[in-house]
């Protein structure tokens, strides 16, 4: 947007006339993190406009505007009229909000990352109408709503047409694609429909799901993966804990029971595929049972890495009513125990294709003389840097 408006990129290390910030809410220290960076470039290029956008500009956009050098904080909505914005805006004045109620923001915003990476980041749906008992995401992101089917078939044929060759499907809850820009589903299209839809355009050779609920993978979507010679056997289900007792209190909207079956069916179809897991720990009441409940429920499941988030108290959320609040050092401890157990999963499901040609799209990033990429079924290759197999896919023996 800001490119068509005659300005110019550039790398955030070099001096700018503008420095746009965008913030998350997920995880820890935004608030920090945001304001070392705002001192970094105000040490750097004081006179320098800095906006900061994203989630925790939505959610806290008066505690933003009171750092130190911050001209402007845009909300949920206002980031798409940023050009708009900074033609009004002027260094030195005090900084300027402008956001909307979370309620009031509709519409879809499609967009798609093209970078030095091989793999494109396509988001086709954003917000979520869950109300997971830890997750400030609906209060940051708005109502789920998405992009129509046509719509993103003619992004990803404008990709294709510039040589990309993996797409990585984003959205914020992803599986809940097909309710239209405005969060109605008077359209009626479904995921499912978007996958069948994507197989078929031309120049595309790989898919991802970047990652989806178990409640919304259905047994039509695993079944068409297994079957697509596009769509990489490679999944990415949020489970968070693997006690039903936590579950319930996180607000979740499945089972442990359900979780398994999925991965079951994942594993009958596909012995190959690579599924990861988002867990969280500590969460308030998980007690030392809870937690070994989830490590042996992880632990028996046929996945193959884990995302270990450690709980951490969110402003508004349901989750600061539930007790007891499990001590800090300990949230720790149980992290790190997880990431020991994905840590193994990882190396347990590499040595299994130890020896099997599979398919590998190297990237064009070069570090210390070697490249990497992954394979279909997401191991991650090293290779000394060949400027042949870049954005190419070579057959690779693991």
């Amino acid at each position: 947007m800001m490119e068509s408006e005659g300005f110019v990129k550039k790398e955030f290390d070099d001096v700018a006339d503008v420095y746009v910030i965008n913030t998350c809410s997920v995880t820890d220290n935004a608030d920090k993190e945001c304001r070392q960076i705002v001192r970094r470039i105000q040490r750097k290029s004081p006179e320098s406009l800095v906006i900061i956008t994203g989630c925790y500009a939505q959610l806290k956009p008066k505690e933003i505007s009171e750092i130190p050098g911050v001209d402007l904080v845009l909300g949920a909505a206002e980031k798409f009229n940023i050009a708009k914005h900074i033609a009004e805006l002027s260094k030195g004045d005090s900084a300027k909000i402008s956001s909307c109620d979370i309620e009031d923001v509709t519409g879809f915003n499609s967009s798609f990352s093209i970078n030095d990476r091989t793999r494109t980041f396509l988001k086709v749906q954003d917000g979520c109408d869950y109300t997971c008992s830890f997750c400030t995401i609906p209060m940051a992101r708005g109502k789920s709503r998405s992009d129509s089917i046509a719509n993103v078939i003619r992004n990803a044929e404008e990709l294709a047409a510039n040589g990309v060759k993996e797409i990585v499907l984003t959205g914020v809850n992803l599986g809940d694609f097909g309710k239209g820009p405005d969060g109605n589903k008077k359209n009626e299209e479904s995921f499912f429909d978007l996958v069948q839809a994507l197989d078929k355009v031309e120049g595309i050779q790989r898919y991802r799901i970047s990652s989806i609920e178990p409640n919304l993978l259905t047994n039509d979507i695993i079944t068409f993966v297994a079957n697509s010679d596009k769509f990489m056997p490679h999944f990415h289900i949020p489970l968070q804990s693997g006690s039903n007792k936590t579950l319930g209190q996180m607000r979740r909207r499945y089972k442990r029971e359900l979780y398994a079956e999925r991965v079951q069916l994942i594993k009958t179809l596909m012995p190959h595929c690579a599924i990861g897991v988002d867990v969280i720990v500590g969460f308030p009441g998980e007690t030392d049972e809870d937690f070994k409940e989830t490590f042996d429920f992880l632990h028996s499941l046929d996945v193959s890495y884990l995302h270990v988030f450690t709980y951490s108290e969110r402003d508004n959320t349901h989750a600061l009513t539930i007790n007891p609040v499990v001590p800090v050092n300990v949230r720790h401890e149980r992290n790190k125990t997880l990431r020991n157990l994905s840590y193994m999963k990882m190396q347990y499901f590499t040595e299994l294709h130890a020896g099997q040609t599979r398919k590998v799209l190297f990237e064009g990033h070069e570090k210390n003389g070697m490249m990497e990429g992954y394979t279909d079924n997401y191991i991650k290759i090293s290779v000394p840097f060949n400027a042949e197999w870049v954005n190419g896919i070579v057959d690779w023996k693991v």
